[in-house]
Order: C-alpha cells, then structure tokens, then sequence
C-alpha cells in the first residue's frame, strides 16, 4: 500500500508559491478543485504535498520558491528512513568547499555521476563531522542532493542548507528549546572578551553562533572546542565552523557537557555559552560532589549555575567566562549562596541586561553574565558593573511592542543592535580600564562595592543597581529640560494632528480589488528596477578609504523612520552601494515594529546600505518609488516571501508588485507617501511623550520638581455658587 506524501500547512504554501497567505485563503474559497485537507484541524488544515504541487504547477505557480524553500519541500516529500539529514550534513560542507564553477559542474553532471560524487564526497568530509559515516546514495536521494546543491550554489556560504537540514531533523526528532543565537547577539558576547582568545570552548555550542563569532575576532588560527547533546546541533556547529574558520583548529564533540564533558582536562583562554534554561533533570543528585562545585552545590531548580561553574572550571587563571542567562539567575532565592560565593570570590565581573527580543525566549529580558577565574594572589576585585542596555539603547519599549505582534521571527533584529552594543562595550572597557575610578552614569551603568551585594538577597539584577536618579542635576535646569521636551512634544502633537487629517481614500466597491502582480525578479530581469545588496561582513574586510567615514543605513534606521545612523565598522565598503534619491529600501529581516520600507530622500543619499538591507533602484519611468515601497513593505507581501523558523530572512525576489499604469501608480504612491509620514509622525510624537512623561515622573520622585500651587482667583473673580455654598 503507498504510503501518502508529506502535509504542508496553508503557510508553508504561500511561501512555495510565492503569494501571500490570504491568497491562498482565496484559492480555497474559489476554486473548488483546490486539494481537501488530508489532515490537520478545521482551524489549521494540513494538505497533501503532492496535491498542492500538481495544482500549482497547472496554474503556472510550482517554481516561484526559492532555493531553500525547495530544499524544504524535497525534504518533506522525502519518505522517512535512515538518518538522512546526518549523510547530508557533510555533503553541505563538501559543496560550499568547491567553487561556483565547481558546483556549476556537479549540477551538470547526469543522476548516476552525481551520486557517485556524493558518495566520494561524504567520505572524504564524514570524519570531520561529529558521528556522520561514508554512505551510499539510492536513486530515490537525487532530488534531494540537487535541491541540495541549488541551495548552496545560491547563497555560497551552505549556511541556508544547514539551517534547513538543522530544522528537519529537529522537527523530526521533536527536540524543543533549540535555539540559534541571533548574529550581533554572538558578536557582542564575543567582544566582550578581553584580550586574545586563541583557545575557546562552548559546552553548549548549538549551531556554533558563539564559536563563529569567536573566531572572527582571533587574530591567529586559534582552537576552537564545542559540544552539544542534540547530534544534528554538533554536526550543524562542525560544518558551520568548518566553513567560517577553516584554518583554525576545531573540535566538536557529543555529548552532554555537565553528565559527561568531553574536554574534562581543557582549560581555556575563554568560554562563551548560551545554555539551556529551567533544566530541573541536568545532573543534580549524580554530580552533588563534583569538583566543578568550587562555590557551592547548584540548587536542583539553578542548572544555570552549574552551567557557571562549569565554564568558570574551564578557564585558565584570569580567563574569562561570557554567558547569557535568564534574568531569575540573578535573583532566584535558591541560588543566594552560590551567587554570594561567586560575588565574594571576584568571579562575577559584570552583569548586562538585555531588552526584550533579543534572544529566544523573545518575551524574557535575557541577561549577559561576564566572569573572570580567579587569579592565585592576583588583583582584588572590590566591585561588579551593572548596565542596562534596554533603557539606554532606547530598544526595551520597541521590542515590548513588537512582542505583541506575534512575530517570532525578527524581533531580535528590530532592536537597535548598533547602539545597544555601543553602550554595553563602552562601559565594560571603562570598567576594566580602571575599575576603581569607573564613573557611574544613572539609569546605565553603575558599579556597585562587592561589601554592597552580600546582603539577604544578593540580587544581581541590572535594573535594580541602575535605576536613573535626578538628584544629580540642579532643579532649575531640571525644569529646563522638562519645558523643552514638553514644547517639542506640543510640536509634534500638532504635526501629526495634521497628519492624521489627511482622508486620501474610498472603499473599492462590494468586493477588493484584485490585479495581476509579478515577482521583482521579474521586473529586475525586464530592467524596470535593480536590486543591490551590500556584500557579507568578512573577518579582512575590504575598506575603501573614500568611503570609511560615510554613514550606514542600518534596518533600525528603516524601521524608526531616522537618519543613517551606522559606522562602517567591519562592513566591505568597497562593495556596499551608495544610496540615491529615489532607491527603495527594504529591511531584509521580517518582523519587529516600524515600516519594513521606505523611498530614500536627501538625508539618505549619499550613505552606504548597511547589511540585512535590500535595495531597489526603479527606472522612474516605468515604477513610481512610492507606489514600489508601498507594496513592496505591505504584511502580506513580507510575510508571503520570508523564510526561516527563528529569524525570518525576506527573499527580495519573491516580493511581488502590481501591473499598473504609471500614472496609477503615482496616485498609490502619494497615498504610500501619506501613510510614511503618518507613521513617522506618530513616533516621533510617542518618544517626545515617553521622554517628557519620563522626566516630569523623575523629577517629582527625585525631588527636583514640585507640583506647582493652585493659581489664587482674581480680584474681581465672584465666587461661585457652589464655592458660596
């Protein structure tokens, strides 16, 4: 008996079509040979793959995915039997190791050829990856070995074929709480090691996001350790670092690192960890007397305190420890004692408070710890800074926000990861260049007396150590700043009060309106617009100096309506393209708050795109740039041409636009145009409010404001007669 294909759900067929999710809600009500639901709930039906396929390709729709997208499919279609993902694992490594002419050579060769070259490749590469073997290819795998291979040949680096493998075998498996740690997030922990790092371990290394980012920073080969219990997140981080670091020296093991470590005798320059939170089952009664112990037995409900010691145990002599917490590690009760060692000790050095959304679980204000083994008659460490980045990037409220959109994919991108870093990196190199003489800035960082946190709680909670005092400022200027704000936002409430005024709009008639719309791929191929992209960030990027000064646009930007903000910093200025009047920018990472796109005007021009950004240059005669950032940017279009499970990545080919006269367009695009300042308006009204409700409420607990007195009546004011009365 056949066994039926693989289900996919109403989403997962708008991205393989390429259209939005309520057009597919549109062919199920029209069409009545649209596939039934083979499974599912009424809320959430699920639909045979092939089913769907045959009545796309009928309707011209089956090719309009991209090459991940089709990696995914080839998958599903793919009936279960043997350990697929572990054989094509080191198949990706093998592939992104050739060059373009290379794999445009393997795409050529017949079905028998290529999988006698697979099986050839995986035995050359299946060592180098953590339980992957030499292993034979049926027929029935070469769909899935050139889905494969177009996937690698599209983005060059295999990382989107990782990522999809990564994701099957996960969802497979039914392993939950796997997570990658978001791209600046990974940068910013590496950072923040002082110093050289030639030697790493990540006992947790997942997709080796830490690891990688570690190894951009080393200025010499370098060793690089990891070691995951989930075994497609061991295989997942060798390849990843393979290809990311190949001249440095990498060991990936599996295993779980507190039961069994498979580097009990390494010690380390540095370890970097994201580890995994609320495990009640992580060891406690086997390892109650472990040597890595040296500050107290973790509590059965504080994994992440074993997971502490356990990097601590790992370091050399004043080798540094960075980990990313949940923020209940500084403050949970169980956990006092085995903080207060750690504080007593010198070991924690720093502790950084992160906004909402910028790590999974995006809800939670996740926390970096910064610890330093002990040094045998080394320095005294008389104090521990505080900083919290979420007030002082300004990016707390915006990720609050975004966390009520349900998106959970890019709300780690929305924030203002340039500034945040900023201030987090700033203050620690003040710290650790003279920690004795750091000067304090309220509601940012503080550095509290060692003496000062021993008290019942022990409670290393940024917010608590940094909240924002007015004592210091004199009540006059106080007052001042206040008045200023409050003009402002007088001004900006008139603004948008104008704004708002603008009613641009009719219905369509009894039922919306529909057109024939094409891909910006097609357009691009028939020359009605360009897209550009800035090339990746390379460990020796290439900066040209005519261009190292000149401000980024950076997806932040995009969202909060501002001026170019970024610096070139590692960024190929030799290759970013300069931005124009009239160029369409659209921000490559779905989700968060803010438009997704906007016209570049005069206060853009001139600067470079920044990454994650992509750029669509329209031949003004034939696309009106407004009419193009208006649907371009629209929920649907961005959802529809997004993929990924975490951090969803939009294909700007995949966008689609309408086919409409031109001198229609215009009249969508001064209506687009409306709505941009509409919304750049009202946030900017929103933060002079946030700022002078901020100061007004600051002033009047800290003292320097008081309520003023009632006004007394005038001279010739009568009375009234309920005031008679």
């Amino acid at each position: 008996m056949p066994q039926p294909s693989a289900q996919v759900t109403a989403a997962e067929i708008s991205r393989i079509a390429g259209v939005t999710r309520a057009t597919v809600s549109n062919w199920r009500r029209r069409h009545d040979d649209f596939p039934a639901p083979s499974g599912g709930t009424e809320s959430s039906p699920l639909y045979d793959l092939v089913d769907v396929q045959a009545w796309l390709g009928a309707r011209g729709h089956a090719t309009t995915a991209d090459p991940a997208e089709e990696l995914r499919t080839t998958l599903r279609l793919r009936q279960p039997g043997g350990d697929l993902t572990g054989n094509l694992l080191p198949l990706v490594l093998a592939a992104a190791q050739c060059t373009p002419e290379e794999r445009a050579a393997l795409a050529g060769l017949s079905d028998p050829s290529l999988l006698v070259r697979a099986e050839g490749a995986s035995a050359d590469v299946a060592d180098l990856v953590p339980g992957a073997e030499a292993v034979r290819f049926a027929g029935e795998d070469i769909d899935v070995l050139r889905a494969l291979l177009r996937c690698v040949q599209d983005d060059g680096t295999g990382e989107a074929a990782l990522a999809v493998l990564a994701e099957r075998e996960l969802e497979d498996g039914a392993v939950g709480g796997t997570y990658r740690t978001p791209a600046p997030l990974a940068e910013l922990m590496a950072r923040l090691v002082p110093g050289p790092c030639e030697r790493v371990l990540d006992p947790a290394c997942g997709s080796g996001s830490l690891l990688t980012a570690a190894a951009r920073r080393s200025t010499g080969a370098g060793a690089l350790y990891g070691q995951d219990s989930v075994p497609v997140q061991a295989q997942r981080s060798a390849v990843s670092l393979l290809l990311a670091a190949p001249e440095a020296d990498i060991t990936v093991r599996l295993g779980d690192s507190l039961r069994s470590d498979a580097f009990a005798d390494l010690t380390v320059d540095a370890v970097l960890c994201n580890p995994p939170y609320g495990d009640r089952d992580w060891g406690h009664d086997e390892l109650a007397y472990d040597s890595r112990w040296a500050y107290g037995v973790p509590p059965r409900a504080e994994s992440e305190l074993a997971w502490i010691q356990h990097a601590l145990a790992h370091l050399v002599p004043g080798g540094h420890a960075v980990l990313l917490l949940p923020p209940a590690t500084a403050s949970r009760a169980s956990g006092r004692r085995v903080r207060m060692d750690l504080v007593r000790s010198g070991a924690v050095r720093a502790v950084i408070a992160l906004p909402p959304g910028a790590a999974a679980p995006l809800h939670v204000g996740l926390q970096i710890w910064v610890l330093q083994r002990p040094e045998p008659a080394g320095p005294e460490r008389k104090s521990v800074l505080f900083v919290d980045t979420a007030e002082a990037a300004g990016a707390g409220d915006r990720a609050k926000a975004a966390s009520a959109t349900g998106s959970r994919g890019a709300r780690s991108a929305a924030l203002d990861w340039p500034s945040l870093t900023e201030v987090a990196l700033r203050q620690w190199a003040a710290f650790t260049d003279a920690p004795d003489a750091f000067t304090d800035e309220p509601g940012t960082a503080r550095a509290v007396p060692v003496v000062d946190l021993l008290d019942e709680l022990v409670d290393l909670t940024p917010a608590r150590h940094v909240r924002a005092s007015r004592t210091d400022i004199a009540p006059a200027d106080l007052a001042r700043e206040t008045e200023d704000v409050r003009s402002r936002l007088i001004a900006g409430a008139a603004s948008l009060g104008r704004a708002a005024r603008s009613a641009d709009w009719q219905a369509a008639g009894p039922a919306p309106r529909e057109w024939r719309t094409a891909t910006a791929a097609d357009l691009a191929r028939g020359g009605a617009l360009t897209l550009l992209r800035t090339a990746p960030e390379s460990r020796e990027a290439a900066v040209d100096a005519s261009t190292a000064t000149l401000p980024v646009l950076t997806g932040p930007d995009i969202a909060r309506g501002t001026a170019p903000s970024g610096a070139p910093g590692s960024l190929r200025t030799d290759s970013a393209p300069v931005i124009a009047p009239g160029d369409v920018v659209v921000r490559a990472i779905a989700g968060g708050t803010g438009a997704m796109a906007r016209v570049a005007d005069e206060a853009d021009a001139g600067a470079l795109l920044g990454p994650q950004i992509h750029l669509f240059r329209p031949d003004p005669a034939r696309l009106d740039p407004w009419f193009l950032a208006g649907f371009l940017g629209s929920a649907e279009n961005i959802a529809a041409a997004s993929t990924g499970s975490t951090i969803l990545h939009v294909s700007p080919g995949r966008l689609r636009v309408p086919l409409l006269p031109l001198e229609e367009q215009r009249r969508y695009g001064e209506a687009f145009r409306r709505v941009h300042t509409l919304r750049a308006e009202a946030a900017r009204a929103t933060a002079l409010a946030d700022e002078t409700a901020h100061l007004l409420a600051g002033g009047l607990t800290g003292g320097g404001l008081i309520p003023s007195l009632p006004s007394p009546p005038a001279k010739d004011d009568k009375p009234s007669r309920a005031e008679s009365a």
